[in-house]
């Protein structure tokens, strides 16, 4: 059984719905708390046993490269001033994965991101992890995706509930649940985007894929959509129609990091979640004025 090494991160998009802020800094870079939002994801692979990271860039995006690489001159600033426990964690940062970068010359969608870092996967099942999405649980999304991996020797879509007004944001499977009761389903089709109307159902792609090397062909073949991008949706429902796919339901809280208000819930949340930070804060809210 081919065990997965490899997590893509796509992070190449330009990050126009947090514009000024992203002008001069990549999306992924902006701070949850006192972390990116890109390291609680690469948190999230490191902890499901994905160290072998690719990181999808584009222009301006160096400022992920050096938060990833070793910084010399701010780690012997921490030690000669004494301050053990923020060197520990700039050490961990850079020690926590092994990184490599692949350019994405233009911006011409998910699927082809995913296709750019074809060589790098090479001929192994790997993972693909949005930044925009930040899942809080207990379990981490992304092991409780391996295990159905593993279980199953198929390709897995974390997939969430959402009102049926939010649906036409998203990617939508129709699928079978596998067991009664159970969080696993079998694919039959995915949509880009629908209508509500003739949404298959309210099970929406989030972004958090189990893929096998036999994408890449599949999304060779995908034709452009009116926007001349690659849609990986379209990609998976391809492979779909010649081996199974499966939808995944996973435990856990979803905070939709890519626009301005969910960024707001998720540092809330996790703010409140911090020893250090979230009896202070929690005070601080009970005195608002709301």
């Amino acid at each position: 059984m081919a065990r997965i090494r490899k997590a893509v991160f796509p992070a190449a998009g330009l990050g126009t719905r947090f514009l000024p802020a992203t002008k001069a800094q990549p999306k992924e870079m902006l701070p949850l708390v006192d972390k990116p939002i890109i390291q609680y994801v690469i948190e999230e692979a490191v902890a499901a046993g994905l160290t072998n990271i690719i990181i999808v860039t584009g222009r301006g995006k160096n400022a992920i490269e050096d938060h990833f690489d070793v910084s010399y001159e701010l780690e012997k600033l921490l030690q000669e001033r004494g301050k053990t426990e923020l060197l520990e964690q700039v050490r961990a940062v850079s020690s926590m994965i092994n990184v490599s970068y692949v350019r994405q010359g233009e911006a011409l969608g998910l699927g082809h991101a995913v296709l750019v870092t074809k060589d790098l996967v090479g001929d192994e099942p790997f993972a693909v992890m949005l930044g925009d999405d930040i899942i809080d649980s207990p379990v981490p999304c992304m092991k409780q995706m391996v295990e159905v991996y593993e279980r199953h020797q198929a390709p897995v879509i974390a997939v969430h509930r959402v009102p049926k007004s939010e649906i036409s944001n998203y990617g939508v499977i129709d699928g079978v649940l596998e067991e009664e009761g159970g969080r696993v389903y079998r694919v039959r089709d995915l949509v880009e985007k629908p209508p509500a109307a003739r949404a298959p159902s309210d099970l929406a792609i989030i972004g958090r894929y189990i893929l096998t090397p036999d994408i890449f062909a599949a999304l060779e073949t995908t034709a452009r959509d009116e926007g001349g991008e690659i849609q990986l949706t379209n990609g998976i429902r391809a492979l779909a129609e010649k081996r199974p796919v499966y939808g995944y339901r996973f435990e856990g809280v979803r905070h939709d990091a890519g626009n301005k208000l969910g960024f707001l819930k998720a540092t809330v949340e996790f703010a409140l979640k911090r020893a250090d930070l979230g009896g202070p804060f929690r005070e601080y809210l009970k005195s608002l004025k709301l």
